[in-house]
């Protein structure tokens, strides 16, 4: 059986210490316990959605995971995510019309698409004709590179 890619890369040594950094940033910014961010991950590919969560979970984000757009709203509804990261396509809701509906619900969640597919245009310019634009990653993304993304994102 052949092993299916994740599209992200073990973490190493490097990687940890990255993390511990973060961690370490995170527990000296302001004295009171806050608030971890809340990120929904969407990915009809159940495995890397839930390779995602886990990575995420690593770096101190509460996470949830959905396979498909329609339990996503209904975790949005209840979770009220800071950040959803999701795929573009995906069987009977896209990922264009799943971050369409969440800023409907949620106009504060940041939202971030990706792809790790070609011929996504028309799916994106759909949205951009109903006045959206939403920021594009391409798959696979190197764990750092997706939690520096997010924690960005988040400060802005």
């Amino acid at each position: 059986m052949a092993r299916k890619e994740t599209g992200f890369i073990p973490a190493s040594e490097e990687t940890e210490r990255a993390r511990a950094a973060v961690l370490r940033q995170d527990a000296g910014s302001s004295g009171s316990k806050q608030a971890r961010p809340r990120i929904l991950v969407v990915d009809n590919e159940q495995l890397l959605a839930d390779t995602t969560v886990e990575i995420l979970k690593r770096f101190g984000f509460e996470t949830r995971v959905a396979y498909d757009g329609e339990t996503a709203l209904d975790i949005v509804k209840s979770f009220h995510p800071e950040f959803v990261l999701t795929d573009v396509l995906m069987p009977k809701m896209n990922g264009v019309e799943l971050a369409i509906s969440v800023r409907k619900i949620s106009p504060a969640s940041r939202i971030l698409l990706f792809s790790g597919q070609a011929g996504i245009s028309e799916i994106l310019e759909e949205g951009r004709e109903q006045g959206y634009e939403f920021e594009l990653v391409a798959k696979p993304i190197h764990p750092m590179k997706l939690v520096e993304r997010i924690k960005n994102a988040l400060i802005r």
